[in-house]
């Protein structure tokens, strides 16, 4: 998987000498550290307004049908205008959104209508930030450091997540979720002014084409790559189980069974960060020769913990498995990137981003909905077993497509 002969590539942390990669950086540690206990939080809001797993399938399903109408206008916009504004302006709205669930939960009229409709419009944002993230890191830095960049954001992300989970966890039990939500609010604060400091060149986009006439250009550079279109398809199942089964099924286990409990939960959401954080690290060093091939491996591996929480939800056993998962799963999304920024032209990127977030997000609704349901009217072990099979099978199935399993790295990039 890792090329362990020219581990010195690597090692000067490289993407640190990019000026705007530095700002572009910080802004997002501090984000990704405000926001790293918002999931937890709001998951546990919602159980604590009402103690129905239909409750938060319904919060988390309002967010991510607000996402996917929006997503494929903010590849749009993202390939037309300066993805660091982008960022910023949605950034305002998250602070509002953010804000006014603290609000809510602070005065004690918080209702699951009201919550889910402020995470649509927090899902809307989201749908404009996402594809501008996405296209806005090749421009931070140089090719040969591409992969490296991407690793230290994972690494922040990943590390931010080990703490995060457990402190929500015990934040949730003891004084309650709204303070999260305060957190992140104030994250968002200080990255904006950040952000500003990041210069870019203007947008590649000449103009004079309609909105239409780009979704068009980005759906054929989507389609005409078979790698491309073969993964997200297969991240809609994917997708949909992993929300479901994990983001549903999972907090409504752990409130419910003893063997596990809210804050073993925040515990096995950091193992997984664990992971994460372990594979950035080797992932900062040594480059990925085949980033698609290993990558749908890792993901594959979703499947143990999937198994674990249906079968024997016990803290230790779970946390493991969780570890792995992570570990497999920073493989595919150091890979993914990988493949995405060095293989689509950049002025295109975030649209084709955006299809790739179509495409992976768009059953995910579906899947919270339905897992909401199932898990109240089914058994677990089952509905989880079967769960982590089918995920497993979906994700072996990719490393079948020719351009999935040769996939190298250009010319010039290390190896």
């Amino acid at each position: 998987m890792l090329d362990s002969r020219r581990p010195s590539m690597m090692r000067s942390l490289g993407a640190m000498q990019d000026r705007n990669f530095r700002w572009f950086f910080l802004a997002r540690a501090i984000t990704l550290i405000a926001g790293s206990m918002s999931s937890i939080a709001l998951a546990f809001a919602v159980l604590e307004i009402d103690n129905d797993a239909r409750s938060l399938s319904l919060v988390l399903a309002a967010f991510t049908v607000s996402n996917i109408v929006f997503i494929l206008f903010g590849g749009v916009v993202a390939d037309r205008l300066p993805r660091a504004l982008i960022i910023q302006c949605c950034y305002v709205i998250d602070i509002l959104s953010i804000g006014a669930i603290a609000a809510l939960l602070f005065t004690g009229t918080a209702t699951v209508p009201l919550i889910a409709l402020l995470a649509a419009v927090n899902g809307a944002s989201s749908a404009f930030v996402l594809p501008a993230m996405q296209g806005i890191i090749p421009q931070l830095t140089s090719p040969e450091h591409l992969q490296q960049a991407n690793a230290m954001l994972s690494f922040v992300r990943s590390a931010v997540t080990i703490g995060g989970p457990v402190i929500a966890g015990i934040l949730v039990a003891t004084a309650g979720p709204a303070w999260a939500m305060v957190a992140q609010a104030a994250g968002w604060i200080l990255a904006i002014p950040i952000l500003a400091l990041v210069k870019l060149p203007p947008p590649a986009h000449a103009g004079g084409t309609t909105m239409f006439h780009d979704l068009r250009v980005g759906w054929q550079e989507f389609w005409s790559r078979s790698w491309l279109w073969a993964i997200v398809l297969a991240f809609m199942i994917m997708n949909a189980i992993h929300a479901g089964a994990w983001g549903v099924a999972g907090p409504y286990i752990a409130k419910n069974n003893d063997l596990l409990g809210i804050a073993g939960w925040g515990w096995v959401v950091s193992a997984e960060g664990v992971g994460v954080l372990l594979m950035t690290l080797i992932l900062m060093w040594y480059p990925l020769k085949k980033p698609l091939r290993y990558g749908m491996i890792g993901m594959a591996a979703f499947a143990i913990p999937l198994t674990v929480l249906g079968v024997h939800p016990a803290i230790v056993l779970l946390a493991i498995a969780a570890f792995i998962a992570g570990a497999g799963a920073e493989v595919f999304s150091t890979g993914w990137n990988l493949a995405m920024m060095e293989n689509i032209p950049g002025e295109k990127l975030s649209r084709v981003s955006s299809y790739d977030m179509l495409g992976s997000f768009v059953v995910i609704p579906i899947g919270t909905l339905v897992y909401g349901w199932l898990i109240t009217q089914a058994d677990a072990a089952t509905v989880l077993l079967v769960s982590g099979i089918v995920y497993a099978v979906v994700a072996v199935a990719t490393l079948f497509v020719p351009s999935v399993w040769r996939m190298g790295r250009p010319s010039g990039a290390p190896l």
